[in-house]
């Protein structure tokens, strides 16, 4: 039975990209765009508001759990393309756990006098590990308690909003002289995995009443509602905090943003807030990827070790989702972790795009607009790697191991474990 509204489809949606996201990379992008910022944060939005389109019209058309698993599926055929995303796909939340428990950790931090490695190592992993308990003993928790988490996450901004829209000094956003907007798309596209979220809505498609109405209203509204969030965000933190001091406290960025208006107890308010957000964050992609990987490995993509249950949990896919986020966490920073974020969502969003569009007539959908969506995510991907390959080969070369590993993983496994790769029958 469809039980969720559109209300509740939007929620799905916001609650996807407004998880620990903007905590995390606010100071990234004031670091590169300055004045900008707030349109470092449009040009993301319009890449994600393009991308929804497909998303919207692939939804209505092909409703499952699966999501994007089951729109490249139908695109591609099971074959080795489609193989290698799906594994791509998995291990991009990955990506996003350990930038939520990094985010988690930096914000955790300045509850402490002395901000060690130790410290920060410790913090990141409790972030992962005691959701996964969670997980493990109920998953009725999560998605119970999610609607209420970002009830309290939207309300907070909108009070750093409203409560700082009188302290904007509008100088601070005026654009400098030797302004360069190919650095504002750099930045857009860095900071793209605060918008990574909406495509969860694709996973509930099932569960909405009256999908071809609701489905588009749902991807578009969520969408629209959190750009317009993260530009006024933007704004109050650029306009009321001198530079130096955003730079400063790159990592916490959105709590100093608190302070003009709500002084210090706003610094502890919504540094409490984002530790509830970045957990929350984890707690669901952690409870998201390892029903994924239980997907994609009854159909023959993953290893059957990550159908293993225990009642209804996956329990082993939540385990190796766990150690391998702890890896990742412990060992990459936050900048990087960023970049690999977005270039793989950039990646994701793109063949997605491209899969609407070879399906474009059984979908009803616009040729134009899938051909804007796709050239945009494919110019976006293109210019974040080009760009940021000399300042941080590091999360570049990263990136590009895991589509390497994605590839060779599918190639091999494919070809001596299930002994065939290309357009294999089921």
């Amino acid at each position: 039975m469809r039980k969720v509204g559109v209300l509740g489809a939007i929620s799905i949606g916001v609650g996807g990209m407004v998880g620990g996201g903007i905590f995390a990379v606010l100071g990234e992008a004031v670091s590169l765009a300055h004045s900008a910022t707030t349109y470092a944060f449009l040009v993301a939005g319009i890449v994600a508001l393009l991308t929804s389109y497909s998303y919207a019209k692939l939804s209505v058309a092909f409703q499952s759990q699966g999501g994007t698993v089951t729109f490249i599926d139908n695109a591609f055929g099971h074959n080795l393309l489609s193989g290698s995303v799906n594994l791509m796909l998995w291990l991009s939340y990955l990506v996003t756990i350990s930038l939520y428990a990094v985010a988690f950790a930096s914000y955790g931090s300045t509850f402490f006098v002395e901000k060690t490695e130790l410290i920060k190592h410790i913090l990141i992993s409790l972030a992962i590990i005691l959701p996964a308990i969670i997980n493990l003993i109920s998953a009725s928790f999560v998605s119970k308690s999610e609607t209420i988490i970002v009830i309290i996450k939207v309300v907070l901004l909108v009070v750093i909003i409203v409560s700082g829209a009188s302290y904007v000094d509008t100088s601070r956003l005026e654009l400098p002289a030797n302004f360069k907007p190919l650095s504002v798309v750099v930045a857009g596209m860095m900071i793209f995995v605060a918008y990574e979220g909406f495509e969860l809505i694709a996973n509930a498609a099932e569960e909405i009443k009256e999908p071809k109405k609701n489905l588009p209203r749902a991807f578009y509204g969520s969408v629209i509602f959190v750009i317009i969030l993260y530009i006024l965000i933007a704004i109050i933190s650029v306009g009321t905090v001198p530079e130096s001091e955003l730079l400063a406290a790159k990592d916490y960025a959105l709590a100093i943003a608190a302070k003009p208006a709500l002084g210090q107890v706003g610094f502890t308010i919504v540094s409490i807030a984002a530790l509830l957000a970045t957990f929350s964050a984890i707690n669901a992609t952690i409870y998201g990827n390892a029903r994924l990987g239980y997907i994609v490995a009854v159909e023959g993509e993953l290893p059957k070790l990550l159908t293993k249950e225990r009642g209804e949990i996956p329990f082993m896919g939540i385990l190796i989702t766990v150690g391998l986020s702890l890896v990742l966490a412990n060992s990459i920073n936050l900048d990087s972790i960023a970049i690999i974020g977005s270039a793989s969502f950039l990646l994701i969003f793109f063949i997605v795009n491209v899969s609407a569009y070879k399906l474009r007539k059984e979908i009803g959908a616009n040729s134009f607009i899938l051909l804007l969506s796709s050239s945009f995510t494919f110019l976006a991907l293109g210019t974040l790697l080009y760009h940021t390959y000399s300042s941080n080969t590091q999360a570049v070369v990263v990136f590009l191991l895991f589509i390497l590993f994605s590839f060779l993983f599918e190639f091999f496994y494919g070809r001596v474990v299930r002994g065939h790769i290309f357009n294999r029958k089921y």
